[in-house]
């Protein structure tokens, strides 16, 4: 940690800022091969000051809110990027581009971030224990919302396949926050206790350890700080896509690998504070931030586009293709044998870790 004016700084209250301004001074701009490598460097540095603040935050105010803010604050800025970039991109990009992000943002959590922390339960453990009651209602909320503003649009009649009129539109957005307004609800006052961690005899765990919480002073100022480093997150990943675009196209892969390199990059956060809830043997953490954050994708940004529709000249595709509704049926499936026991061990790992592989085989093997 370095000394200033008489106060202590350490790397995860300097690497935020450090990632703040190399996105002030390369927004926009096309990085050359060796800028690119640093940049990527500083950007995984804010990956790790944002899952350290996140868990400054979430040992203050406590589980399940701690998840709550890490899912929020990244899917907010993430959001905000992408309807940015559909306002001033245009074309079949921008056409797809919501649908494609929220879809990868689905399944890198169901199945990437949860099959990652039910291994490293399970290889721990043996066999991981959770909630069922809070797991099933969030695995409910997403499918719900994932159905109703990724599946439905590939099935109505009012506009070309895969569109939603106009009215329909507000009626997803409308139901969207809805739903996730009341499972926020849900989830923070009237069952709080569904979304808790519980021990191996099924009793509710209500705290994080036996370290002292830290003060006010620090948890605000740790929020402040994760702000700060998922904005250079969310930024720099999109600093780096033109690069990424690049070693696409030379590798002549699909476009939507873009899309989907993009969003591991801005999950990096909840992925890695999801692992490292499952090593605690703390699963049900794991569970709130991975479907949490899938949630909120779809929560925010369906919403976030309908008012965007207004300035959006081109035509807006939200409806899944044939083989991406399998594999979301798939995932619901697989999900809910995961959840209905509340516990788990390596074959349920496997599961969702394979459906994973076959859904990034796929993005580049269609």
């Amino acid at each position: 940690m370095i000394a200033l004016a008489g106060r202590k700084i350490t790397w995860a209250g300097l690497t935020p800022w450090l990632a703040l301004a190399a996105l002030a001074a390369t927004w926009g701009r096309e990085l050359p091969g060796l800028l690119a490598a640093l940049v990527a460097l500083v950007l995984c540095g804010a990956v790790l000051a944002a899952v350290h603040h996140a868990e400054v935050v979430a040992h203050r105010v406590g589980e399940p809110f701690g998840s709550l803010v890490l899912a929020v604050a990244v899917t907010v800025i993430e959001v905000a990027l992408i309807v940015s970039m559909m306002i001033s991109g245009g074309g079949a990009k921008a056409a797809t581009l919501a649908r494609d992000t929220v879809f990868a943002a689905v399944m890198i959590t169901t199945t990437g971030i949860i099959g990652i922390s039910l291994l490293v339960g399970a290889l721990r453990r043996r066999t991981t224990v959770f909630n069922a009651e809070g797991a099933g209602g969030a695995l409910a909320t997403v499918a719900t919302l994932a159905t109703l503003s990724l599946v439905l649009p590939t099935f109505t009649t009012s506009r070309p396949r895969h569109e939603f009129s106009p009215a329909q539109l507000a009626f997803a957005a409308i139901a969207s926050l809805v739903l996730y307004g009341l499972f926020v609800l849900t989830q923070t006052v009237r069952h709080r206790d569904y979304f808790l961690p519980v021990d191996r005899s099924g009793g509710v765990i209500d705290e994080d350890g036996h370290a002292e919480r830290p003060s006010l002073r620090t948890a605000l100022l740790s929020l402040a700080f994760l702000l700060v480093a998922l904005v250079g997150v969310v930024g720099l990943a999109k600093v780096e896509s033109p690069t990424i675009e690049s070693a696409v196209a030379s590798a002549d892969l699909p476009q939507a690998v873009v899309g989907v390199v993009i969003a591991l990059l801005v999950l990096l956060p909840e992925t890695i504070a999801a692992v490292r809830a499952a090593a605690r043997d703390r699963l049900q953490t794991s569970l709130n931030l991975a479907l949490g954050s899938a949630m909120a994708s779809i929560g925010l940004t369906i919403p976030a586009i309908a008012v965007a529709s207004v300035w959006l000249s081109g035509p807006l595709k939200l409806g899944l293709e044939p083989v991406h509704t399998v594999l979301l049926a798939i995932t619901v499936a697989v999900s809910i044998l995961t959840v209905v026991p509340g516990r788990a061990t390596l074959l349920q790992a496997g599961l969702h870790l394979v459906v994973f592989v076959s859904f990034l085989f796929l993005v580049v093997s269609p």
